[in-house]
């Protein structure tokens, strides 16, 4: 019974997180719950039944920011890295799963902590790129955090960018339903669990978009972004030792 309530305190923080920027409520729930006795094959899918709700809230919250150029492209190059990204969720090693998702994470947070510095220009190469990549982390983690690079150089506002990051959400949230149905990853009692979570799900969102009204997005991003690279780094090396 323990364990539900360290998955309903990671679902109610996950979610207040992304009632405040719009992102990251994988990466804070799926980081929480990869130190505790569940792979990510049962993290993945449980996350995702969570997630696709409040993504729709917040897109049509934000919908007069949505922008086609921007969301068309992005959902279809992640769509084709699912694929890959859900296969090896399903028949991977899940020590190794774990190792790399703590790479990824740490990868995320330094890349998001580091953005204003990279200085990526919107192009067709570092679109590719971006999209493949955050596909192939989303079919296996549920994490679209890579594509915020990408979004945030080619939107003009915090609605904007909100709606369009929601928006590919749902794109790719729908296609990785089905595939996880036809690869078996969802299970009845990932849906059981879900529905038990849901209203710490709704409770994080409203905490969240009451909070986003008196606190800056940016700096409790970059809060969240360096404890995830320091809990990235962490299961990297905790992961690691139990492959050797």
């Amino acid at each position: 019974m323990h364990l539900f309530w360290v998955s309903a305190l990671a679902v109610l923080i996950a979610y207040t997180v992304k009632g405040l920027t719009g992102f990251a409520n994988t990466l804070v729930f799926s980081t929480i719950m990869s130190f505790f006795p569940y792979n990510l094959a049962q993290i993945t899918p449980l996350e995702l039944v969570l997630g696709t709700p409040s993504n729709f809230f917040i897109a049509i919250r934000e919908r007069k920011g949505f922008r086609l150029r921007v969301v068309a492209p992005l959902a279809a190059l992640m769509i084709a890295g699912c694929i890959p990204g859900a296969l090896f969720l399903k028949f991977g090693n899940p020590a190794l799963i774990k190792t790399l998702f703590g790479v990824g994470v740490t990868l995320v947070g330094l890349e998001t902590l580091l953005i204003d510095r990279l200085k990526l220009k919107p192009n067709r190469w570092v679109l590719g790129i971006i999209g493949i990549t955050a596909g192939v982390m989303c079919g296996m983690y549920g994490i679209g955090a890579l594509l915020v690079a990408y979004v945030t150089r080619t939107t003009k506002s915090p609605t904007e960018f909100r709606a369009n990051v929601c928006f590919v959400f749902i794109l790719v949230d729908i296609f990785r339903a089905i595939l996880y149905i036809t690869t078996g990853i969802f299970t009845a009692e990932i849906f059981l669990t879900a529905l038990k979570l849901a209203p710490f799900m709704a409770a994080g969102m409203g905490l969240g978009t009451l909070l986003a009204g008196k606190l800056k997005p940016q700096l409790v991003s970059k809060i969240i972004m360096i404890l995830l690279v320091l809990s990235g780094i962490s299961l990297t090396v905790t992961n690691l030792l139990a492959l050797l």
